[in-house]
């Protein structure tokens, strides 16, 4: 079993036994290693210890953050402040004509490449304008996912130029200024569009979304935006999570918007402790 599948099981094993938080020897039973062995790969692959994550999973951990990140501007603040990087700052999106995607974008030429990240297995697929997927998987081919995505577009399998600031972002290294090239509606662009101005450590209900893009009432219309994301992680739709802390669905699974939030909260509070 690889390193994600360790952790992403324990963090679904604490997930499950949230109300009475087991104990790391329950832990490391459940994951078939010995406790120290357990406490060093948790720690050393999320930056916090499981006890610690524990706590990031917790309804009341989330509410706490959706009360203190209650609109779009103190969230924004929060970014610039230098606790949570500002995707927005260094991601170009542009969205495809109805030309380019028409009939399956049967004249889209899309290299991919194949990956690995502390959140698994990504494919990352671009247009000769920009990353139009980064798409996750497990045990499903990637070929597959892209070819469900585009049936007619012609698929190269080769690391490409514009791929690169995707690879170093998932490697929290600074990128070069990342390009976008997306395939969806006029009011899924917005959506994804405001999801870039969410920071890391930064939690964002679907309401709030909707009353920063002047539709409050368009609260079921902004779940379904993001679930329809092509670009997963790097526009952070598992940072929008349900006005009653509860994390909701995630598209390429629950377990791994689990990961991903507790991950980059451990980060932000890790980055204050050293300031």
């Amino acid at each position: 079993m690889n390193t994600y599948k360790i952790i992403a099981n324990t963090i679904e094993y604490i997930a499950a036994s949230e109300r009475r938080q087991p104990e790391l020897e329950e832990l490391a039973t459940h994951a078939g290693m010995s406790p120290t062995k357990l406490q060093k790969t948790f720690t050393d692959y999320v930056g916090v210890s499981p006890k610690q994550f524990a706590r990031y999973l917790t309804v009341e951990h989330a509410k706490g953050l959706l009360k203190e990140h209650s609109n779009m501007q103190a969230a924004y603040k929060v970014g610039l402040s230098g606790t949570g990087r500002l995707h927005d700052l260094f991601v170009d999106l542009e969205a495809m004509t109805p030309g380019e995607f028409k009939n399956g974008g049967a004249e889209l030429i899309i290299h991919y490449s194949l990956h690995d990240s502390v959140f698994g297995k990504y494919v990352v697929a671009s247009t000769c304008k920009g990353v139009c997927n980064i798409l996750f998987y497990d045990t499903e081919d990637p070929t597959e996912l892209l070819r469900e995505r585009w049936p007619q577009a012609t698929l190269i399998y080769e690391a490409v130029s514009l791929q690169q600031p995707v690879v170093d972002f998932f490697k929290r290294e600074s990128p070069e200024k990342i390009k976008l090239h997306v395939k969806g509606t006029n009011f899924q662009v917005k959506i994804w569009e405001a999801l870039l101005k969410v920071p890391e450590g930064a939690l964002m209900s679907y309401g709030t979304i909707a009353k920063h893009i002047g539709d409050p009432k368009a609260s079921r219309a902004v779940g379904t935006a993001i679930g329809a994301n092509p670009i997963g992680y790097l526009i952070p739709c598992h940072r929008a999570i349900k006005a009653t802390g509860h994390l909701g669905k995630y598209h390429w699974g629950d377990t791994r918007k689990k990961v991903m939030v507790g991950c980059e909260q451990g980060w932000i509070d890790n980055s204050l402790n050293e300031k």
